[in-house]
């Protein structure tokens, strides 16, 4: 453990390193491939690397990058596809302890752990979250499938399986799934804008997955600067952090949130779906959430609701259908009427961790037990429910 400071920062455990000149190079070119300007750079033979940057839009930025190499070596017993990288710095005897990632309290600095792959001139972006601390002397895999959709693109993503391992008992990812970015250098400032909105966040793998995805056009030269303050941080005088703990301490504030989240996904959901010919979203109160018009002309109410992550004892997922509130002097006040929207479409990322959707028509729905008007507030998820709402109505 060195005692000197990266750029002067002092966060960050600085370790001594050597024959990292090329990685180096890499990155300082990358900068200027993705459109920005190098104002700084800090030695080669110290690590983590800090990069100061002024993006295309001239918003200067500072980046605190954990480099590692990667390679595609022929390994006996291993399949000759196989790419990996290694975390590691120094030697063995130096691989016991602390190797916390350096993180900027002020949330100035964006911290990333890559993977630099000089060979196929690509970098491989991993999770800060499931990479502190850094876990030293263990390879991550990849395939040459994933190197050449890369290289096609610019920008892939693919998920990769986080075992445990004998120094390891459980999985750094609960779900047992990591999402990983591997990146052309010109697409640099892209994945810093990802990996700030996936800290700020706190996405976990499943959601960094789909916003991974999401950044995978470039964006364009006058969008390049990394975001600053969104509005409703400046509304609201807190950060983005304050913000997301406020909201995961107070039930009902999550509950409308997850509600928020589940629409915004069916809604890019239906965007994608052939069959649709066009949809709308109604954000009104006693609406269902979406109208839905297919390409045959058939219409349907959409009302979106997400799965419990528990399920019922026979391993069917269940799905609450009925209102947030009851209606004073109505028994049946909370309960949805049978034909007050068409289709239930039943979000499953809470039971499985996959932002999917199943759909059901309300006639096809269990009633209400008291109420025949209504439908019944819990509903199984079988294999009667349809993938598509063409296949439901």
């Amino acid at each position: 453990m060195m005692t000197d400071f990266v750029a002067g920062r002092a966060y960050a455990r600085v370790y001594k390193t050597s024959k990292r000149v090329e990685i180096h190079g890499m990155l300082i070119d990358a900068v200027g491939r993705a459109g920005g300007r190098l104002l700084y750079a800090s030695d080669h033979r110290r690590a983590p690397v800090y990069l100061g940057v002024e993006t295309p839009a001239g918003e200067r930025i500072g980046i605190m990058t954990y480099p590692f190499t990667a390679t595609h070596n022929v390994i006996k017993n291993r399949p000759s596809d196989e790419h990996r990288l290694q975390i590691r710095y120094g030697g063995v005897s130096t691989w016991a302890g602390d190797h916390g990632l350096g993180r900027d309290a002020a949330l100035v600095d964006t911290t990333l752990v890559l993977g630099v792959h000089r060979g196929a001139d690509l970098f491989i972006g991993l999770d800060p979250r499931l990479y502190d601390p850094l876990p030293m002397g263990i390879s991550i895999e990849f395939k040459q499938a994933h190197v050449d959709a890369a290289q096609a693109s610019g920008w892939h993503v693919f998920e990769r399986d986080n075992i445990t391992g004998r120094r390891r008992p459980d999985p750094r990812a609960t779900q047992g799934l990591e999402a990983v970015v591997l990146f052309q250098p010109h697409r640099l400032l892209d994945y810093v804008r990802l990996e700030r909105q996936a800290s700020d966040l706190h996405l976990d793998p499943p959601l960094r997955f789909a916003a991974a995805k999401q950044a995978s056009s470039p964006s364009g030269e006058a969008q390049r600067s990394l975001p600053s303050l969104h509005d409703l941080e400046q509304q609201f005088q807190m950060t983005a952090p304050e913000i997301m703990e406020m909201i995961s301490d107070r039930k009902r504030l999550t509950v409308a949130v997850r509600g928020g989240v589940a629409e915004h996904h069916l809604n890019r959901v239906l965007s994608r779906d052939l069959q649709v010919a066009r949809h709308q979203s109604l954000d009104e109160d006693g609406q269902h959430d979406f109208d839905v018009t297919l390409v045959d002309g058939r219409g349907a109410r959409v009302e979106c609701k997400n799965a419990s992550p528990q399920r019922y004892a026979n391993g069917d997922i269940k799905v609450e259908v009925q209102k947030t509130r009851a209606t004073q002097g109505d028994p049946a006040g909370r309960f949805y009427r049978r034909d007050q929207f068409d289709v239930v479409a039943a979000c499953l990322y809470a039971p499985t961790g996959e932002w999917r959707f199943v759909y059901r028509s309300t006639s096809q729905m269990e009633v209400h037990p008291k109420f025949p008007d209504r439908l019944a507030p819990l509903q199984h998820v079988t294999d009667e429910w349809s993938a598509s709402i063409a296949d439901a109505l």
